[in-house]
């Protein structure tokens, strides 16, 4: 069978992410990488001479606005216009700034028939389905345009489906700790405050948009941290059912993108999985699972609470990978495009250690 042929559009903070991630996959092809400007990014890359991971040779095209006179001048070569990368591929991954995914639908993706799958800035509207691996693969089967949730709404939804699919879930309450930037970010300022939203938070409104029968609200306050967010999480069984932290403590360990940690083991908190990602030599220090506190899992009446660590730059990767299964009907099912996903990425393997 022929690997699926893909690219990417934005080589920023989730762009490099989803390139890698589509060059560990052993059924599909990176044809290219799409930017502006010579970044660092891409400045570190060419560097290394353009080689990704697994040694994939990475292509740079240029998106409409592109000074190539820049690129020539730092060295870095360029294969060809975003249009000629559009020609080429069969899904494009667009992590391209708020927006301007939109306008390159409706320039690019469908004047040449190209799938295109969708990062969380963009607005619901630019697809046909609002997308994640575990709660609504099946929806997204043989679909034109995906969007993929927040970071913060796809591991949410991970804990949230999980708990539901074992027992039933009603309605979540959830705090979401958030980091108000990733790190180099410069142009959020420099500030010593916390900083209170609206409630409720989208993430809770998007999980509902992805898992309808479940009532969900929740709080968010942003904090002057980078590397990850915190999330707590009240969730009410179906019919007065208790769900005891035996119960939860079993669905969430069955789960390869959950990792359960104690803080015994020195998960103190947001940096300790950042340094352990580094620990494990992960690419960037990243991590594809959420770290989800055993300690954290308590009873409150029937109610169910805990606590994870969602790792933004990297966590909405696995489900992009989901997406363009889905999408081009390689797996039927959210079991067998999930595992696919996970075989490639090595998530889970941690839980054969034990």
């Amino acid at each position: 069978m022929a690997k699926i042929k893909v690219g990417v559009a934005g080589y920023g903070t989730i762009g490099q992410r989803l390139a890698d991630g589509v060059a560990q996959q052993g059924d599909m092809e990176l044809v290219g990488i799409a930017d502006l400007a010579p970044t660092l990014s891409l400045r570190a890359l060419h560097e290394k001479d353009m080689i990704g991971a697994n040694g994939v040779k990475y292509n740079l095209y240029l998106v409409d606005g592109a000074d190539k006179a820049a690129f020539d001048a730092a060295g870095i070569p360029v294969a060809g216009s975003f249009e000629e990368l559009c020609k080429e591929v069969d899904v494009m991954l667009d992590s391209s700034p708020a927006g301007v995914g939109g306008k390159n639908k409706e320039k690019y993706y469908t004047k040449y028939g190209v799938k295109a799958i969708f990062q969380g800035g963009e607005k619901n509207d630019v697809a046909d389905v609002f997308f994640h691996g575990y709660a609504n693969y099946e929806k997204g089967l043989g679909v034109d345009y995906l969007k993929l949730t927040s970071c913060n709404t796809t591991g949410l939804i991970r804990t949230v489906d999980c708990l539901d699919r074992a027992y039933g879930i009603e309605k979540v309450a959830i705090t979401i700790i958030r980091r108000v930037a990733d790190p180099g970010d410069y142009h959020r300022g420099l500030t010593n405050a916390l900083q209170l939203e609206h409630a409720p938070t989208h993430q809770a409104v998007d999980l509902m948009t992805i898992m309808p029968h479940v009532n969900a609200t929740g709080i968010l306050v942003h904090t002057p941290v980078t590397h990850g967010h915190i999330i707590t999480v009240l969730a009410t069984a179906k019919d007065g059912k208790k769900i005891t932290k035996e119960m939860a403590l079993e669905a969430f360990q069955k789960h390869p993108r959950i990792r359960v940690v104690t803080i015994d083991e020195g998960f103190k908190g947001n940096a300790s999985f950042f340094k352990y990602a580094r620990d494990l030599g992960n690419r960037r220090g990243d991590m594809y699972e959420i770290g989800l506190w055993e300690d954290s899992i308590v009873e409150s009446g029937n109610d169910i609470m805990y606590a994870i660590n969602i790792p933004q730059e990297s966590v909405t990767i696995p489900e992009t990978m989901d997406a363009i299964r889905a999408s081009m009907k390689m797996q039927m099912t959210r079991e067998e495009g999930t595992a696919k996903t996970n075989e490639y990425l090595g998530i889970g393997k941690f839980k054969n250690l034990k």
